[in-house]
């Protein structure tokens, strides 16, 4: 069965050709094993949330129509901004649109995160390149250049938020600077996914010639649930290939670890153990819960353009064993340097067994691939890596330097 989406076609469609849906989740809700979900292009403002999984004979594809040229994003239009002083303008938007996860009521964090980095999971955007967050109105007035960043022009494009409880309301401030933005494309971040199961198991899914890009994502550390803008979610099989995916606010992909309710950022939580044996617990946890070769991994991720994500281009743990992450260009992660920690590059990877990654481009990272514990069996070949550091000459100082000791 194939199954049509166009996001310009009216309400009520049945998904055929001549009448298709004008959600991905509409589809995404009734596709089963051997079905193929063809989308128009066009800008798809949800969270696809696959209802259910393929076979290894018969996979549920979901392909773009054309190329990059459907676009799912986390995001939605911020409109009716209005003028503070100079180039600093406000704008509200009640919190129902967040439904019950606010992004910016929600701090980044996480085990092994830097915790005086004060940064919400949401963003705000400018013609699609997320701003940068201080902490006071005063900041949004006055901005300074903020050294560490890689791209230090741009961080006097700033914002600030804070919660109007009378009216159940999320208030923006922020500085266009030489911007009208009645003007532009002003975007906030509203979903913490974008083409995500919520539920674990569902796999064999493909997901193929997509843009993705704006998603709420929290930290994504080994020993909590790591999540990602796009993801299997504890699964087998799946295949994402083609899509470019960018400014996720933490990771872009994630082939990594499922929730453990009791075993969730205990370091962080409660301190009864560091976190290298909270880490080997949450191995147990998970061998005991189930977790096999014939159950788990075995992903592909291919011919992928990741760029501009704030923790990872792809991250993992346990989720990701046995795949396959090949010709990949990933580039320009945790560039902002809003977000400092251990988990940070453009790949990061705890047990990646007998994974292979080769021919790989990545550059202007910070760090381009790390696979930390558990690597047994892991192939490494063919990839180019480069500018993968601090650059030198821009940006060695005492404020950046800080988080390179991790």
């Amino acid at each position: 069965m194939t199954y049509y989406v166009n996001a310009a076609a009216a309400k009520g469609g049945d998904g055929s050709k001549a009448k298709p849906f004008n959600k991905i989740q509409q589809a995404a809700k009734i596709a089963e094993p051997g079905d193929e979900v063809v989308v128009a292009p066009g800008i798809y403002r949800e969270w696809v949330n696959p209802k259910n999984g393929g076979t290894e004979k018969k996979r549920i594809t979901y392909r773009s129509e054309k190329p990059l040229a459907a676009h799912i994003t986390g995001a939605e239009e911020l409109k009716k901004w209005q003028k503070v002083s100079g180039s600093v303008y406000t704008a509200r938007v009640s919190n129902k649109i967040f439904g019950k996860y606010n992004p910016y009521t929600t701090l980044i964090s996480g085990d092994w995160f830097i915790a005086y980095m004060i940064a919400h999971t949401g963003d705000v955007f400018l013609n699609g390149k997320s701003m940068y967050e201080v902490q006071k109105l005063s900041e949004v007035k006055n901005p300074k250049v903020f050294v560490p960043s890689w791209d230090q022009e741009f961080t006097k494009y700033v914002w600030y938020t804070e919660q109007d409880e009378k009216t159940n309301e999320t208030v923006f401030y922020a500085n266009f600077q030489d911007k009208d933005p009645n003007k532009e494309n002003i975007e906030i971040t509203v979903r913490q996914a974008c083409f995500y199961p919520e539920k674990e198991g569902r796999g064999y899914i493909t997901l193929s010639g997509f843009t993705v890009s704006k998603a709420a994502t929290q930290w994504a550390p080994p020993t909590a649930y790591q999540e990602g803008m796009v993801g299997p979610h504890w699964s087998k099989g799946w295949i994402i290939e083609d899509c470019e995916i960018y400014e996720s606010k933490c990771s872009g992909i994630s082939l990594g670890k499922y929730c453990q309710p009791n075993n969730d950022n205990k370091w962080l939580k409660w301190k009864f153990k560091d976190g290298t044996q909270t880490e080997r617990d949450c191995i147990c946890q998970a061998q005991a819960e189930g977790w096999s070769k014939e159950t788990i991994g075995s992903h592909i991720v291919r011919r992928c353009n990741i760029h501009d994500c704030g923790q990872t281009g792809i991250v993992g743990h346990l989720g990701g064993v046995f795949s396959i992450i090949e010709d990949n260009h990933i580039h320009h992660i945790n560039n902002k340097q809003n977000l400092a920690g251990a988990e940070i590059g453009g790949i990061k990877m705890h047990a990646a067994i007998d994974c292979i990654y080769r021919r790989n481009h990545i550059h202007n990272c910070t760090r381009g691939i790390w696979l930390d514990w558990q690597a047994q069996g892991t192939r490494v070949t063919q990839n180019l890596f480069y500018d993968n550091v601090i650059p030198k000459k821009y940006n060695e100082n005492k404020e950046s330097m800080g988080g390179c000791a991790e």
